[in-house]
């Protein structure tokens, strides 16, 4: 059925364009097009991200060289450099936001999992810094010479994808992005330092959620009961109350502090949790899983376009921040869907350069073979989705 189509139409099969075309109604995204509609749109920079475009240009010059294939990859006719730049500028950005959303919902739906045995969903929330020059993103000012903007993201740290990403200026701290977190009742959310913020972490614990979060060095509190029986590499589980001024009015509930130490990194932690029933072994490793977050900016930095982007405006850098986070999910949704035995690095590698054959997907990844496990299994990449 597949085998007179292009690997990029049959990557496009698994979209729901229905969906698409009804939040591009919504935000009368297509009034007055006549060419390059916003299915052809995501489509461009999707063909970017997939394959490894430096640059809009770049982009261009790809899909003019295959000029005569445009329509059967589902991009209409040819792509002018000026029409998708002058798209990404002014076409509402909300439209790709809403699509993202949609395609990580999907991707979460159909990679459940049930790795730390707890009733709830476990996230972990993080944000990451991409810089920018001043003189050309000027709405992004960061420091007096530097521009940069934030992606926050709660992730998904049994499904590997993201539930929730929030975009603002590299100023912003990122403990102020915790008030735009959907929280859900029963679900645990996993923080860094950075977000010992009470007031919102007491939020958290009265709509029925749990929180991990590391302590700040200067917390001060005092111990209110003991556990006397420790598990391995336990130094401390004890509940506590905040004695500082404004964190005992934002938290006035008793709180559980765990000190554990890990032998592997040999160096002591320090966490705050409201998880007064699960053991203070899994408060350790909910927080270690914490580093996945980690790993994802990392992979989405080396593997798809989010640091070097294809227009200056804001509107263009979300737009193509969101086309990277729809081509995640797509990468994620046909590994599930064709159950493919391979990492993302490696479905990214092959699709990379095949994106214009005419070779059924299950032939394309059944037969492509690596040299050897060196090359298979690169060390500096994070093994996301290897399942």
């Amino acid at each position: 059925m597949h085998k007179d189509k292009f690997v990029f139409a049959q990557l496009v099969a698994f979209l729901d364009r229905n969906k698409f075309n009804y939040i591009v109604h919504k935000y009368d995204g297509d009034k007055y097009v006549k060419h390059l509609t916003c299915w052809n749109q995501l489509l461009a920079l999707m063909f970017g991200q997939l394959s490894n475009r430096e640059s809009l240009r770049d982009l261009i010059i790809a899909l003019e060289a295959h000029n005569s294939k445009c329509y059967h990859l589902g991009m209409g006719r040819n792509v002018s450099r000026s029409s998708l730049a002058r798209a990404n500028q002014d076409r509402d950005h909300r439209i790709f936001e809403e699509y993202a959303y949609h395609l990580m919902n999907e991707a979460r739906q159909k990679r459940v999992m049930d790795i730390f045995k707890l009733d709830g969903d476990v996230f972990a929330f993080d944000s990451t810094t991409i810089d920018l020059c001043l003189a050309v993103f000027w709405w992004a000012k960061f420091r007096r010479t530097k521009g940069g903007i934030k992606v926050h993201t709660l992730y998904d740290l049994e499904t590997q994808i993201p539930a929730f990403f929030h975009i603002t200026d590299a100023a912003v701290h990122d403990s102020k992005a915790m008030k735009e977190i959907p929280y859900e009742s029963g679900s645990y959310y996993i923080f860094d330092r950075a977000y010992n913020n009470f007031k919102m972490l007491y939020r958290i614990h009265q709509i029925g959620a749990y929180f991990v979060v590391r302590a700040k060095k200067n917390l001060q509190y005092k111990s209110i009961k003991w556990k006397r029986r420790l598990q391995k590499n336990v130094l401390s589980d004890a509940t506590i109350e905040l004695t500082g001024f404004y964190p005992k009015q934002y938290y006035p509930e008793p709180l559980r502090w765990v000190r554990y130490w890990d032998e592997e990194q040999e160096r002591e932690f320090v966490f705050l949790t409201n998880a007064m029933h699960i053991s203070s072994h899994l408060v350790a490793e909910l927080y270690k899983n914490r580093w996945q977050i980690e790993l994802f900016f990392k992979w989405l930095k080396q593997h798809l376009k989010i640091k070097k982007f294809w227009g200056t405006t804001e509107n263009a850098v979300r737009i193509q921040i969101y086309a990277a986070i729809c081509a995640y999910c797509l990468v994620a949704i046909v590994q599930h869907d064709m159950k493919l035995d391979r990492s993302t690095y490696e479905i990214l590698q092959i699709l990379s350069i095949s994106l214009t054959d005419k070779t059924h997907l299950r032939d394309l990844f059944d037969k492509t073979k690596f040299q050897n496990d060196k090359e298979r299994f690169r060390p500096n990449d994070p093994s996301l989705f290897d399942y």
